[in-house]
């Protein structure tokens, strides 16, 4: 306040400000009236920003295979996020308290280089908050709704059976056996069960006695459920034993299969040796769960104890495949330093087109490490050529695969009702287990199917964005394959489908029929021994000795003849070392296609029909016999 001349009156100035070191202009119209302005009014307010609900910040990605440090942070939705090392250092400098300023200086401290408010203010709104890092500004709601790699194979649907506190437990009582002595035993152990089982016992056997007994393979499910329980256990254990905490352990559908997972994202924080320990973790407890059940067997005799081995071994090669999105692939993704292979596939790919895209995706490959791009490259130019063969290769097959598919489920539905029908409940549940197996490749085909021709449309759009007459292009060429390809579906040109066969294991498709189909009409004429056991075929429209005009296939066999050279065209034809019947010759004819079988003649007419499947042994060498031959028409029959 300021006065103004001087005497008993005292002029204001209400338009003036009233002086104070350090304090806030106000008027003496606001000092008079009592409206002074609030402590921090003009001031602009910082934001303060936060985290998104779930983050975990894992740190430096240990062992990558880039030029320039990486750092993990894992959201609460369970997207794993690289940042680099200033946006990392933002993140943890973030505790929803201090607002941009303070958060500046303390990354500023660590980072060892001068950071402003507003230079904070930009990587949180235009970096951190896009990968849903942290919540937007105005947003309440801690959850956020950030992009998802759209993974091909990925696991979907996950489900939790051990939450992280079991699982960490559960861990810890069996990350004994991640301990160098141990290792070492247990695979000498394995190796001598493998020399036993396959050099000395036999690995066949006990499959094909727990094939015999349907119940016996309800057993063998359920052991084989509970070594991929113990498998996912190891790469607990494991990773807790490099000093990474393991997450929870679930279940999922790996493309439409039923698989199990196990949460080790804090692996990215240990070394390269320890993440290669837990990838090879669930492998190492396969081989741990085999050595029990071939002590089981030894202690109770049972042998699908052995079965289960048995199908122990092909899990593991499963397992080590890195093709898809196991623990194979993995293993190959920590050697080389990076954790999503799949990823690099379209920078590689683009680094050999020219022109800006093709230098953006080099840049991109520059940043791996020399060994890190020689590992990738090599598996990009394996695994893009075996993908697109196997993707022709169905599709080109894709009418034989569907007929195929549903005609053998619907045999194994109504074969598994009946069975259920008649009271055979063993029977019945093997076969529900078998229709379940049937439906999961035929479901996995028809969502393969439409994740890829998603993809595939959806990235024709992008690319052709603004290009009318190139989407046209594409647009003809893609109708021109679908014709071709239906043509090809339509006409005839690709593979029929499998001809139907009875089941080899009869007991895991019941009720299906184990009868020989009916061979097809032949359109040629077969084979026919000649007496010096050689095979000789006629020419067309001529008849051979002792064969009737009609055309059919004939197999003759002489004394002088070896016995394998005769031989029925009926199913199931039957060989014999000696002639019955006092040793006569006999020489049949049928019709390709049709049943033979034996037939009754009169006494005063010679045999035509075929000898029996099992004919009585004689040690009477045969005699030769002079009988007129026979044609395919049955002699008539004589009361």
């Amino acid at each position: 306040m300021t006065a103004l001349g001087d005497g008993p009156a005292l002029l204001y100035d209400t338009g003036s400000p009233v002086p104070g070191p350090g304090g806030i202009p106000v008027t003496y119209e606001q000092f008079a009236t009592g409206t002074l302005p609030v402590v921090g009014a003009g001031v602009e307010v910082l934001p303060v920003p936060r985290l998104s609900s779930g983050l975990k910040l894992h740190g430096e990605y240990q062992g990558s295979g880039f030029t320039d440090p990486k750092y993990i942070a894992r959201r609460g939705d369970g997207q794993v996020v690289q940042l680099s090392r200033l946006l990392y250092l933002v993140a943890s400098a973030i505790d929803g308290v201090h607002d941009i300023e303070t958060i500046s200086h303390r990354v500023s401290a660590r980072y060892g280089r001068e950071l402003s408010a507003e230079n904070v203010r930009y990587l949180v709104e235009e970096k951190l908050d896009p990968l849903g890092v942290t919540v937007p500004e105005g947003q309440d709601e801690e959850e956020i709704t950030a992009p998802r790699s759209d993974l091909l194979l990925a696991l979907k649907g996950h489900r939790i059976i051990f939450n992280e506190r079991r699982a960490g437990r559960i861990a810890r009582s069996l990350s004994w056996l991640h301990r160098p002595t141990v290792v070492v035993l247990m695979l000498a152990a394995a190796v001598a069960m493998d020399v036993w089982l396959f050099g000395f016992f036999g690995a066949v056997e006990p499959v094909l006695q727990v094939l015999d007994q349907p119940v016996l393979m309800l057993v063998v499910f359920g052991l084989t459920v509970a070594s991929l329980v113990f498998h996912e256990f190891g790469h607990a254990s494991a990773c807790r034993y490099g000093g990474a905490r393991p997450g929870c352990i679930g279940c999922g559908l790996f493309l439409i299969w039923p698989s199990m997972y196990t949460d080790v994202t804090d692996i990215y924080r240990i070394g390269r040796a320890g993440r290669l320990r837990t990838d090879l973790g669930g492998v190492y407890f396969n081989l741990v769960f085999m050595l029990a059940m071939t002590g089981a067997y030894f202690a109770t005799g049972q042998q699908f104890f052995l079965a289960t081995v048995y199908l122990g071994h092909f899990e593991i090669l499963e397992q080590l495949m890195p093709a898809v999105r196991l623990d194979g692939y993995y293993i190959l993704g920590d050697l080389a330093g990076v954790p999503d292979l799949y990823g690099k596939i379209k920078p590689i790919l683009l680094s050999t087109v020219p022109g800006r895209r093709g230098k953006a995706a080099r840049a991109e490959v520059v940043g791996l490490k020399k060994s890190s791009r020689t590992i990738i490259t090599t598996w990009v130019l394996t695994m893009v050529p075996l993908l697109i063969g196997e993707l022709g290769y169905a599709l080109w097959n894709l009418p034989r695969i569907v007929a195929t598919m549903v005609r053998s489920l619907t045999a194994q539905v109504v074969g598994t009702g009946d069975a259920f029908v008649n009271g055979e409940i063993a029977a019945g549940l093997i076969g529900v287990v078998g229709c379940f197996m049937l439906l999961c490749p035929m479901a996995g085909v028809v969502y393969l199917s439409v994740k890829m021709g998603g993809r595939v449309f959806r990235a024709a759009k992008r690319s052709t964005d603004g290009k009318p007459r190139l989407r046209v292009a594409l647009c003809a060429l893609a109708l021109v394959g679908l014709g071709t390809l239906s043509y090809a579906w339509v006409s005839g040109v690709t593979p029929e489908p499998l001809p139907k066969r009875p089941p080899i294991a009869p007991i895991l498709q019941p009720g299906v029929s184990t009868a020989e189909p009916p061979a097809r009409p032949a359109t040629a004429p077969g084979p026919q021994a000649s007496p010096s056991g050689s095979s000789a075929v006629p020419p067309s429209g001529a008849a051979s000795p002792g064969v009737s005009g009609a055309a059919s296939a004939s197999a003759s066999a002489s004394p002088s003849a070896d016995a394998g050279a005769s031989a029925s065209p009926s199913a199931g034809p039957s060989k014999k070392p000696t002639e019955p019947g006092g040793g006569q010759n006999t020489t049949g004819t049928a019709p390709a296609g049709s049943p033979s079988g034996p037939s009754e003649g009169g006494p005063s007419e010679p045999s035509t029909s075929e000898a029996p499947s099992s004919p009585a042994p004689t040690t009477d060498p045969p005699t030769p016999t002079d009988s007129p031959s026979a044609t395919g028409e049955p002699p008539p029959a004589t009361p």
